[in-house]
């Protein structure tokens, strides 16, 4: 008999899976049915080709997963080129996230606090950029901002400037807009949530007792909503690392992902690429676990 065969046949199922008795092990047999998709997906579509990435970083062979070296990951820590798109990756990602979260307090309540004229077409106008891939981001931003782009023409025209000079689009400013162009979005959605779940009782009681508006935000909704900031800057900061589609068409600034892309074109260099692809998943991951673990941040892994 094979190892798989010996393996399947010492594995039992356990008593509360097969025959339950009480309503404990029902309940539990109905959660293992409603999460084993996922759990299937997880594994196929994850595990799986994360562990071959993984084989292929230490690959003594380009394209054959043989033997163990850990030459990429030395290339990673030692080359400053990979070391200089790291500390580009993480002040891009955290400059963005900062500004987003920023912009996103005021607008979640905005729309949450005040009786806003065709308030759900303004939800509907913030969520937008949401379904919008990076790439479309990215022109949109080359229409208002590049060299013959709108908002650069109409400046130019007010103005004693040219057009290239005030243009922006293909430089990082442009990208950092096209980030915040769809980071916003995603950080007004998850503070809408937290405004949603705020009692208005204690803010009425502040403005009674002669408190202005400022200081009612400070000191009672601030405290209220500080949890969905703090889970809204975790899932925007991943947001930001995540980013490739916009890179594609501003690459004005080498980050990493686009650096795994470029891994992967002409030369071919499959290795770093996946030893770069494995460092993006330990970091993005012990980042989050500890922002869950230090935070409380109501967001998952």
């Amino acid at each position: 008999m094979s190892v798989a065969g010996r393996l399947v046949d010492s594995v039992t199922a356990p008593d509360w899976l097969l025959t339950p008795v009480t309503e404990r092990d029902r309940e539990r047999r109905r959660i293992l049915a409603l999460c084993l998709p996922f759990a299937v997906l997880a594994v196929v579509a994850g595990a799986y080709p994360l562990a071959e990435v993984a084989r292929i970083s230490v690959s003594t062979e380009t394209y054959e997963s043989v033997g163990f070296t850990l030459a990429a990951y030395e290339t990673l820590f030692t080359d400053p080129y990979y070391r200089g798109v790291a500390v580009n990756t993480l002040w891009f990602a955290a400059g963005t996230t900062v500004t987003a979260v920023g912009l996103a307090v005021p607008l979640a309540h905005a729309l949450e606090k005040y009786d806003l004229p065709a308030s759900d077409l303004l939800v509907t106008l913030v969520s937008f950029p949401i379904s919008l891939p990076g790439i479309v981001a990215a022109f949109m931003v080359l229409v208002l901002v590049g060299n013959s782009g709108l908002v650069t023409s109409v400046v130019a025209a007010f103005s004693t400037a040219g057009p290239l000079d005030v243009a922006f689009g293909t430089t990082t400013r442009g990208l950092f807009l096209a980030y915040l162009y769809s980071m916003i979005p995603r950080a007004t959605l998850i503070l809408r949530g937290a405004y949603a779940e705020v009692d208005d009782c204690p803010e009425e009681a502040a403005q009674s007792l002669g408190a202005t508006p400022f200081q009612t935000f400070r000191y009672v909704t601030l405290p209220a909503i500080r949890p969905a900031i703090t889970g809204a800057l975790v899932l925007t900061f991943r947001t930001a690392l995540a980013i490739f589609g916009t890179l594609l068409v501003i690459q004005s600034l080498v980050v990493w992902t686009l650096q795994i892309s470029r891994e992967l074109g002409p030369g071919y260099n499959l290795r770093v690429a996946g030893a770069m692809a494995v460092a993006y998943f330990v970091f993005a991951f012990a980042f989050t676990a500890l922002a869950l673990r230090y935070t409380e941040a109501e967001v998952g892994l």
